[in-house]
């Protein structure tokens, strides 16, 4: 059995490829990079490591030779050439290679969420079953690295400030959910569909756990959208900036981002660490 994985010098990818040698035999475990001198030096001893950038179609084909499992890792949005079509190339290539089986890393309900952020993720979804290739569609919840820059701002004396309200977010640690995604890659019985997510809680919660971790106190401010997207005007950031922020916000505010699920914990074979615990990991000691 060969398993190769998508971006292996990203943070996603170099976790993904470390907890997979731990699964299975590192010479079994193919992993492609846009840089292949780059990445030869940072994964595991024994990996292959092979050409695969999202928009080089062919290169990606010769490189998925042989290749039976797939960890497929979304691009980046906002690049030359929009993601979906990069992600259109990869599950081409995936198809000419003879690939039997890919995972991709998805958005939170992707086939109901009416999120544009989920736009690129539902065509994906959409041409992996076309393609006829079996799938586990890897749904990932919210990182909780995303916060890091609302996070720091109060450390350092600003207001954490939102717009999603009272609604509720999937966070946990990024690693986490890469890790799983290893497992589910060395899987022989992975289900269809994962909602990968950690437990349910507020930005008031994230606050609270901000607060108590380090000793702080800092303003907490729960902003309607139209004043959140106004508060990022008057900050100086640029349009797109902005557009983008405020969508994450309202899609969190309208639920899009409330998950109960086991399906994370069940696949790592332990309980999550709480937010407070994810938070210490996260935060440099001299913020605690």
């Amino acid at each position: 059995m060969k398993y190769a994985i998508t971006a292996v010098t990203g943070r996603f990818g170099q976790v993904a490829v470390h907890e997979l040698a731990k699964l299975v035999p590192a010479s079994d475990i193919i992993g492609l990079a846009r840089n292949v001198e780059k990445a030869q030096k940072m994964v595991p001893a024994g990996v292959t490591v092979r050409p695969g950038y999202y928009t080089q179609e062919a290169i990606l084909a010769d490189s998925l030779q042989g290749v039976d499992r797939l960890l497929f890792i979304s691009s980046q949005p906002g690049a030359e050439v929009p993601r979906d079509q990069q992600h259109m190339a990869v599950v081409r290539a995936a198809k000419k290679a003879g690939v039997n089986w890919i995972g991709y890393t998805s958005f939170p309900h992707a086939d109901q969420t009416t999120s544009g952020l989920a736009e690129d993720h539902r065509k994906t979804e959409a041409a992996i079953i076309e393609s006829g290739i079996a799938h586990s569609f890897l749904r990932n919840n919210w990182y909780l690295e995303n916060e890091l820059d609302t996070i720091k701002g109060a450390i350092a004396g600003q207001p954490f400030v939102y717009g999603a309200g009272d609604s509720h977010v999937g966070w946990t640690l990024e690693r986490l959910y890469a890790e799983a995604a290893a497992k589910v890659l060395a899987m022989t019985d992975a289900k269809d569909i994962y909602e990968f997510a950690g437990a349910p809680a507020t930005y008031a919660d994230l606050a609270e756990s901000v607060a108590q971790l380090t000793n702080q106190e800092f303003a907490v401010s729960s902003l309607s959208i139209a004043e959140y997207q106004k508060g990022l005007e008057a900050s100086g950031l640029p349009a797109e900036v902005v557009g983008v922020v405020t969508m994450i916000q309202s899609l969190i505010r309208d639920g899009e981002l409330d998950e109960v699920s086991s399906d994370l914990p069940d696949v790592l074979g332990r309980p999550l660490p709480s937010l407070t615990a994810a938070l210490q990991e996260l935060l440099p000691a001299e913020s605690k």
